[in-house]
């Protein structure tokens, strides 16, 4: 990996640049698993439901696409509604709300690898952005103390303002190349999610990056990764 080949690097946070991923993981499955009980689902959510329906996408995607795969269908709701209400917002607000709790109660640390491999790319002059799904990315970069590493965060609330569809879809990414003003060619896309590798390669990015936290490397190249690694470390010129 030579990084001096590239202008930019465009990174996901949630299970890229911190263990984020498993107080989502944790937050959705107390959710899911209360409302299946509540409801009497006959298939219960198991973690295999995160990875498949969940993982990388918009938080009422996540909920749309659960329900879906459950033949459940539930009103809409609006983004006021209270994490009691059994609508698709209320069910999405719920899990936020545990989510919130876990991370105001557990603090966060990022990744090891994450900030040498930061400062290496600093140092070499790499423009560096992140594009999360999540409406969490602001709290958690300054919870992980890596606010002030990147040009500029495009999150969930950013999409939403813009009405930019979330990932799989590209447009997130796109619109973070375009404020850096660096071709699509010339950026690396690092992403831990099925969903997340395949808004990198549908944008025809230069290099994507499928970082293995659990989707498994065979998943994460037939989504249309290049290349995966388990971590970030691996990316590192010296391999420290």
């Amino acid at each position: 990996m030579d990084w001096d080949d590239w202008n930019a690097a465009l990174f996901d946070l949630d299970g890229v640049l911190t263990p984020t991923t498993d107080l989502h993981r944790r937050a959705w499955g107390e959710m899911f698993t209360a409302f299946g009980e509540r409801h009497g689902l006959a298939e219960p959510y198991t973690e295999d439901d995160y990875y498949a329906h969940v993982d990388g996408k918009p938080r009422f995607d996540g909920v749309r696409a659960f329900l879906a795969s459950r033949g459940v269908r539930l009103a809409e709701g609006g983004v006021d509604d209270g994490p009691e209400a059994q609508t698709v917002h209320g069910l999405g607000n719920a899990k936020q709300e545990l989510f919130n709790d876990l991370l105001t109660s557990g603090g966060m640390d990022p990744y090891p690898g994450t900030l040498d491999l930061l400062d290496d790319l600093a140092a070499r002059g790499v423009a560096r952005a992140v594009v999360s799904s999540s409406r969490n990315a602001t709290a958690v970069l300054a919870a992980a103390g890596l606010s002030d590493r990147f040009a500029f965060v495009v999150d969930g609330n950013v999409a939403a303002e813009r009405g930019l569809p979330g990932k799989p879809d590209p447009a997130t990414f796109l619109a973070a190349a375009t404020q850096l003003d660096i071709p699509v060619a010339r950026c690396v896309v690092l992403e831990d999610a099925l969903a997340g590798v395949a808004a990198g390669r549908a944008g025809g990015f230069g290099l994507v990056i499928g970082v293995d936290r659990g989707a498994g490397a065979d998943a994460l190249r037939g989504a249309g990764a290049d290349i995966t690694v388990s971590d970030l470390t691996q990316l590192l010129e010296d391999r420290r």
